[in-house]
């Protein structure tokens, strides 16, 4: 699994507000073009200020693609383990309080047991690793080095990750000038959002076709700097929400192992496999010597 090219885990862009700051056009001087009215260099502001939003966006939306999905993974992977280490840690305090039959050894072991004992539903919680019986045949092989059905990957391609933007830049809701015109977009973006997570690169260039052969309507801007300011506004509340988003995702467990090794982070979990699997056979040792 790799993050996506040249973008950092929590991306990083201009303040649309701050674009405009002084009225300065793209080259930096304030008015010194001499022509256009105040209007059309704020309107220009706006402009880069909504590309600047969606490619935020389309940072922000990768980045918790490549988070669900190695979440998917690190389940997958890791779960029977981790299931296994609690049944061992139980067993082991059980064996301890028969050993003893000290009242608090006795008590730690129930706690230890009640963690480990399946609920109803287990099923939904555990992704498919662990029922109410216990743990899957998969996930048991996993712990035995026996032969398993490799986890689902979803990894979209570098031509999906293409089509995706250039979808994403063309459709954006926030570049619609009316209602009926943003419900539009917001219906069409909501399926591109969701091919892409899948992976689905035919269904991409489907919706592509798609949006090419869909009404092409006239871009129109606003006229009143009144109007146009609110805009810029709107824009930067909107990247203050995209940011909240973004650091949860960076600061979540799968978002911090994600940043210890963004270039290999399949190999950070069979590091943390083979840690887990050194803890288990130590646990059963133990297990082993008190129960012996």
């Amino acid at each position: 699994m790799t993050t996506p090219e040249a973008e950092p885990t929590q991306p990083q862009t201009p303040d649309p507000v701050t674009m405009t700051a002084g009225h300065q056009g793209p080259d930096g001087a304030a008015g010194q073009d001499g022509a256009g009215r105040p209007e059309d260099r704020l309107e220009k502001a706006v402009r880069a200020a909504e590309q600047a939003l969606i490619e935020y966006e389309i940072a922000v939306e990768t980045f918790r693609v490549e988070v669900e999905n190695f979440s998917r993974l690190h389940h997958q992977k890791l779960g029977p383990m981790y299931a296994r280490l609690d049944e061992l840690d139980a067993d082991i305090a059980e064996a301890k309080a028969a050993r003893s039959g000290d009242p608090e050894d006795r008590r730690k072991a129930d706690e230890a047991r009640a963690r480990v004992m399946p609920m109803p539903g287990v099923e939904e919680l555990f992704h498919g690793w662990m029922d109410g019986e216990g743990l899957y045949p998969e996930a048991a092989a996993m712990l035995t080095d026996q032969s398993v059905r490799p986890p689902q990957r979803v990894r979209p391609s570098d031509e999906a990750r293409k089509l995706y933007r250039e979808l994403v830049r063309k459709s954006h809701p926030d570049l619609a000038q009316d209602d009926q015109e943003r419900d539009r977009r917001e219906e069409f973006i909501t399926r591109v959002n969701a091919a892409y997570a899948r992976g689905d690169e035919p269904l991409l260039r489907e919706l592509s076709e798609e949006w090419a052969a869909g009404p092409v309507r006239e871009q129109r801007w606003p006229s009143k700097s009144e109007e146009l300011y609110a805009r810029l506004e709107w824009l930067s509340q909107r990247k203050e929400l995209l940011s909240v988003v973004a650091r949860e995702l960076e600061e979540g467990a799968i978002g911090a192992m994600l940043r210890m090794a963004p270039d290999d982070p399949d190999q950070l979990l069979e590091e943390i496999a083979e840690q887990l699997l050194a803890q288990v056979t130590e646990r059963e040792a133990e297990l082993a010597r008190l129960t012996a």
